[in-house]
């Protein structure tokens, strides 16, 4: 499902963040579910069929728990296994909100950042990646 080309009643384009504003919800989260790789609560998945117009059976399966990672290989070690967990989790919802913010391309991993911060918190200190590429658009020819 892409949201920039499903059409609401008056025809107005619907976006990830159109979708994330309505829902509560980070344009990538919202995406994920849309994508099956996550589930909504009930709110949640009442304002995707609404706003998209869709049939109300599509509200129960937006409320699905996805099975996540079936048939794929990962990493022994936790910590790179919950890197490769996360791009295989939201990386088609990450692509499809980088689509529709930047056009058809990729970010580069030449032209690239990468940063590690400790951001304290009451709850436990938090992991902050930061990750900063280039944008690079397909050519045509």
């Amino acid at each position: 499902m892409t949201a920039t080309i499903l059409k609401a009643k008056k025809e107005q384009e619907i976006t990830w963040d159109t979708l994330a504003e309505k829902t509560g919800l980070n344009p990538v989260c919202i995406a994920a579910a849309c994508m099956g790789s996550a589930s909504l609560d009930t709110t949640e998945a009442e304002a995707v069929v609404s706003l998209l117009n869709l049939d109300p059976i599509v509200k129960e399966t937006l409320m699905e728990y996805p099975l996540k990672g079936d048939g794929q290989t990962v990493p022994s070690d936790p910590l790179i296994y919950r890197l490769f967990e996360i791009a295989y989790v939201y990386g088609p919802s990450i692509k499809a909100v980088t689509h529709e913010k930047f056009g058809d391309g990729i970010m580069s991993a030449i032209d690239f950042t990468l940063d590690v911060d400790k951001v304290t918190d009451p709850k436990g200190d938090r992991v902050q990646i930061t990750m900063t590429g280039k944008f690079l658009p397909y050519k045509k020819w």
